[in-house]
């Protein structure tokens, strides 16, 4: 086949590139230049597409001797990824931009430009598996990248190729020194790419200016404190709330509403829920038979929870079979295969629109 390997610059999609070359397809390697501020270094394992990562891809490229270019979809990239990611603060929501640059960037832009210009497919060092053409879990549970690929469909899984996921993240950097990559021990990037500081709170309140309002107490409807702005918060936050409880008992948020300028907080036992209400799903094939059993995992790192989904009003509602604490809208809603043989399969995913306690039948 003729692929584009994206080059990102880490030890994972060099050896992914590697492979992809001894499978004997021809490959092209692709940086993605997506910061519109590229001159900023890398500080650890913070940040992306500086400078300092395309010269580490390209490297990698010549020694494979693979053609070698550099992309840049920074507009694309700010108006789908980062602009949506402050709307969805402002808006109250908890987004996951991972997610959504896998969705809009890596697997629609990307892949989309590739078919375009005669490629077959493209490939990625994701830490997950495709088996026949299903998306399923990494051996690597610690590096399991499944759940931010959950949002790709079954024409983007047709076109792309995981070659790391069936190896730990141990062996790949073994590859990598044994090939003699200087990305062999470069620290894997954390937290959000584009925010290389990983001063959340303060990119957002840059973005958005300060919008003062109360933050109270659940149980007693007292103000309990004030904020500078609902898009520091999500639910079931419970560090940096700024906030003085009679009682002394540690708070969490609940609620956030960005119209009133109102934070909720409540105790531990007020922030667990047993209902997921969701938008509009997509299936990383054909859409299965609704109601069904399955397990959802609620965030990136999240426990997989066994769950009843069924359809609702605009999209599904999840009746979880144990509660779980801390679950943000806009976070997405990956369903994997309850059977114990093929449970690390990925069926779809939704974003959460709100979540309810059931009513005891």
């Amino acid at each position: 086949m003729r692929v584009v390997a994206a080059m990102s610059g880490g030890v994972d999609s060099a050896v992914a590139a590697a492979l992809a070359v001894e499978a004997g397809h021809e490959v092209t390697g692709v940086h993605l230049a997506l910061s519109q501020h590229r001159q900023q270094m890398r500080s650890g394992s913070r940040g992306c597409c500086s400078v300092e990562d395309a010269d580490d891809a390209r490297r990698v490229a010549g020694e494979l001797g693979i053609p070698f270019y550099v992309w840049d979809m920074a507009d694309r990239f700010a108006e789908d990824v980062v602009d949506d990611f402050v709307a969805e603060y402002a808006a109250g929501r908890t987004p996951n931009p991972c997610l959504r640059c896998n969705e809009k960037i890596k697997f629609t832009a990307v892949l989309d430009r590739a078919l375009a210009l005669g490629f077959d497919a493209v490939v990625t060092g994701h830490h997950a598996r495709l088996a026949d053409g299903e998306l399923r879990r990494s051996v690597d549970a610690a590096k399991d990248q499944s759940y931010v690929l959950g949002v790709l469909t079954e024409r983007q899984l047709a076109g792309t190729v995981l070659p790391l996921g069936s190896m730990t993240k141990e062996r790949v950097r073994e590859i990598a020194a044994q090939r003699g990559y200087a990305v062999a021990t470069k620290p894997d990037s954390h937290d959000i790419c584009f925010i290389p500081d990983g001063d959340t709170r303060g990119f957002l309140d840059r973005r958005l200016g300060a919008a003062p309002g109360p933050v109270v107490d659940a149980a007693t409807g007292a103000t309990v404190g004030e904020h500078q702005g609902t898009h520091g918060f999500t639910i079931g936050q419970r560090k940096g709330l700024g906030i003085a409880v009679g009682d002394q008992r540690p708070r969490y948020v609940l609620g956030i509403e960005p119209v009133t300028r109102t934070v909720t907080v409540g105790t531990a036992e007020q922030t667990g829920v047993d209902e997921v209400v969701t938008g509009r799903p997509s299936w990383t094939g054909p859409a299965p038979v609704l109601p069904l059993e399955a397990v959802v995992q609620l965030r990136a790192h999240g426990t997989p929870v066994p769950c009843t989904v069924s359809a609702g009003e605009d999209g599904l509602v999840m009746a979880l079979h144990a509660t779980e604490r801390g679950v943000a809208p806009g976070q997405s809603a990956v369903l994997y295969e309850p059977d114990a043989e093929r449970g690390d399969r990925v069926l779809g995913q939704a974003a959460v629109h709100r979540t309810r306690v059931r009513q005891p039948a």
